[in-house]
C-alpha cells in the first residue's frame, strides 16, 4: 500500500526579479507504507521545500498530496489540511526541544495539545522513553543533557502519538561522527519497532545509502532519479548521480587521431577504447577513486607521479595529475608510494560522459542563495 503519494506536486517562490523560481517542479511520487525513503540532493535541490509541503507547513502551487487515501493538499480542489491535522511525527536539524520543560513534558506536549487523559500520556510517554533510552530522566532538562540525548527527546516526542509517517529533516546532522552513525541504528530500529513510513531528507550520501531502503537524487527542483542505494550507486543514470553518490574523479577527455588525451596534456595519450555513447570529439571520464590501479613497477597505464599522499582511516590517497588535472586515488595502508614517485594508473571500470554545461551549475549555485 502506498503511504504517501505526490501527483504533478510543484512549488513556485517568488523573487525580485519578479520571475518566480520553481523550487520543485512537476514531482510525482508514490512512497509505500514501512517504506525508509530518502531524499538526496545538494543545497537548494528543493528536498526540504517537498517535506515542508508533505508537513502542512507549505502550502503546494500546483498538484495534490495523499496520505494514505486522504488528500492533504489540493490545488484544485482548493483544500489544505493543516499541519496538527495531518498525524505527523517531525524531527528537524534543531533538536527543537523546550529549554524550560524537563524530558518528560517535552515528549508529552503533543499528548497534551491532543487533550488526551493523564493515564494515555503516561502510558504513551513512559513507552516512548523506554523505546528511546531516555527511561529514568524524565525529570532532567534538556541543558543537562548531552546532544545525543536531546535528540532522542526529539525522536521521542515524534513517536509519542504513534504516527504512521515520520518526516526527519537532516535529523543528525548536527551530532559529532561517532554518535551520528549510532543514531542511524537508533532510528532504524524504532522504525522496525513502531513500522512507521520514513521520509529522510539529506545531502549526507553514506547516511542516505545506509539508512534507506529506496531513496531518490534530486537536481534544481526535478528527480534525477529513484532507486534501491546498490543500484543508484552501480546504476547512476547521469554524471550529476555518479557524482554526488561517493568519491568520484571526472577527467575531461578529447579524442583526437582516434586516441585520448586529458584536457590540458596532450603530450601522452590514457589508453582506453573511445566510448560510443559519447556524441562528439569530447567527453569525461569518471571513476571513483578505489577502482584505479596504480603500479611503479608496470609500463601499462598511464605514465605520472604522486603529487600527493593522504592517510586515511580506511586506506591511503594519493593525488596524481593527467595533464593539468587532479585524479584521486585510493589504496590499502599496504601500497605506500612517496610524492615524486614515478607511477602508472590504469581505470578499471570507467563510465563515460558527456561535457556539462556551465549554465547548469550556475542555476544550483544561485538556487542555494535564494
Amino acid at each position: 500500500m502506498d503511504q504517501i503519494v505526490l501527483k504533478n506536486v510543484t512549488k513556485k517562490f517568488p523573487t525580485k526579479s519578479g520571475e518566480p523560481i520553481i523550487a520543485v517542479n512537476n514531482f510525482n511520487l508514490n512512497i509505500k507504507e514501512g517504506e525508509i525513503f530518502s531524499f538526496l540532493g545538494p543545497s537548494g535541490c528543493g528536498k526540504t521545500t517537498t517535506l515542508r509541503m508533505v508537513a502542512g507547513f507549505e502550502d503546494l502551487s500546483e498538484g495534490e498530496i495523499y496520505l494514505g487515501d486522504k488528500i492533504v493538499s489540493s490545488s484544485k480542489k482548493n483544500l489544505y489540511v493543516p499541519p496538527e491535522d495531518r498525524g505527523l511525527g517531525m524531527v528537524f536539524q534543531a533538536f527543537a526541544v523546550w529549554p524550560h520543560l524537563n524530558v518528560f513534558e517535552n515528549v508529552a506536549f503533543p499528548l497534551r495539545v491532543q487533550k488526551k487523559s493523564k493515564t494515555e500520556i503516561n502510558d504513551a510517554v513512559n513507552k516512548a522513553l523506554t523505546h528511546t533510552n531516555l527511561k529514568g530522566l524524565e525529570n532532567v532538562y534538556p541543558s543537562d543533557l548531552s546532544g545525543g540525548q536531546q535528540q532522542r527527546i526529539a525522536l521521542a516526542r515524534a513517536i509519542v502519538t504513534n504516527p504512521k509517517v515520520m518526516l526527519l529533516d537532516e535529523p543528525l546532522s548536527n551530532l559529532d561522527p561517532k554518535l551520528r552513525e549510532h543514531m542511524r541504528f537508533e532510528i532504524k530500529e524504532l522504525q522496525q519497532k513502531f513500522n512507521f513510513t520514513i521520509i529522510f531528507v539529506t545531502h549526507d550520501q553514506s547516511e542516505a545509502m545506509a539508512m534507506s531502503d529506496r531513496m531518490l537524487v534530486m537536481d534544481m527542483g526535478n528527480i534525477v532519479q529513484i532507486d534501491t542505494p546498490a543500484n543508484l550507486y552501480n546504476n547512476p543514470v547521469n554524471k550529476f548521480v555518479y557524482g554526488f553518490l561517493g568519491q568520484s574523479n571526472f577527467v575531461d577527455v578529447v579524442l583526437e587521431d582516434g586516441k585520448i588525451y586529458p584536457v590540458g596534456g596532450k603530450g601522452q595519450p590514457i589508453p582506453l577504447a573511445w566510448s560510443d555513447e559519447l556524441k562528439g570529439k569530447t567527453g569525461v571520464i569518471a571513476s571513483r577513486p578505489n577502482e584505479i590501479l596504480i603500479n611503479s613497477n608496470s609500463e601499462k597505464g598511464y605514465a605520472t607521479k604522486i603529487e600527493k599522499r593522504i592517510y586515511l582511516t580506511s586506506g591511503i590517497e594519493y593525488h596524481v595529475k593527467l595533464g593539468e588535472q587532479t585524479v584521486r586515488i585510493r589504496t590499502s595502508h599496504e601500497n605506500i608510494y612517496k610524492i615524486g614517485d614515478n607511477v602508472n594508473i590504469e581505470f578499471i571500470r570507467p563510465s563515460w560522459y558527456e561535457m556539462d554545461s556551465q549554465d547548469a551549475e550556475k542555476e544550483r549555485i544561485q538556487r542555494q542563495v535564494i
